[in-house]
């Protein structure tokens, strides 16, 4: 589990992130949305360890005990970076390499695997993401969109990290792939217990996978809750942001009829 504790960050004198606190648990799908500027990116880049907080505290929480990633030594961060997994807006792959040689990437990096070994895991992640063994030899330049998001994800996985942060992973898909991609990120965070940071503003994504929602305005956090509270809360500001489209303002009124007849 990841916990910040009243997180500040400030560039040029401008506060992007105030005193907020939030959990992000394991075997969760951890989201962080808010419109633009509203500090959801520049969280997560501090969680990631890319900018060192102005003030307060990023504690990995592991068996009761809590290290503090704002105080962490070249070389111990250099280690947290191994334990994480990180899937980018635009899946992120070599353009020169083929589909197999980007999942083996981190694992020639930094595993201490034969090749063989190696060879294994990675086509493991692959099948684990269904993608059809015919395109393992293929470049990313002949895959379509969301197969080349799963090779992102197998690629993201294949070290077994501990958290997973994901950046707008449903930019630039269809509908009906970003549902598949969704249910992949939640199967796996399920499957192997791994704390996953979803950095969104995808409507759907947040209601079909949100189990632990941080909703941030304007650098501070409005809002905690799951996606079954969502629909159901009174913060002006959440209502706003998620119920601005008339298919997701029906929804509240079901559910707020839902919740008078219980």
């Amino acid at each position: 589990m990841i916990q910040v504790k009243n997180i500040v960050k400030q560039f040029e004198g401008v506060t992007v992130l105030n005193d907020i606190s939030a959990d992000f648990k394991d075997g969760q799908v951890n989201m962080i949305i808010g419109q633009s500027g509203s500090g959801k990116t520049v969280l997560m880049k501090t969680m990631l360890g890319l900018f060192k907080p102005d003030g307060g505290e990023i504690l990995l929480v592991e068996s009761e005990k809590a290290s503090n990633l704002a105080q962490y030594s070249e070389k111990e961060m250099r280690m947290y970076h191994r334990q994480v997994g990180t899937l980018f807006q635009g899946a992120a792959l070599f353009d020169s390499q083929t589909v197999l040689e980007n999942v083996l990437f981190p694992l020639e990096m930094f595993s201490d695997m034969s090749e063989e070994q190696m060879r294994e895991r990675a086509i493991f992640c692959l099948r684990r993401v269904k993608m059809p063994e015919h395109t393992f030899d293929l470049m990313p330049s002949e895959i379509s969109g969301g197969q080349q998001k799963r090779v992102a994800i197998a690629r993201a996985i294949v070290l077994n990290p501990k958290y997973l942060f994901c950046d707008e992973p449903n930019s630039g898909l269809d509908p009906k792939t970003s549902l598949v991609i969704d249910q992949l990120i939640q199967d796996i965070t399920r499957e192997y217990n791994i704390c996953t940071i979803v950095n969104s503003h995808d409507m759907n994504s947040i209601m079909e996978i949100g189990d632990n929602i941080v909703f941030l305005k304007n650098g501070k956090k409005e809002w905690q809750g799951s996606r079954h509270e969502i629909s159901r809360s009174d913060n002006e500001a959440l209502n706003d942001f998620v119920f601005a489209s008339e298919l997701f303002k029906k929804i509240k009124l079901v559910e707020n009829q839902k919740a008078k007849t219980e």
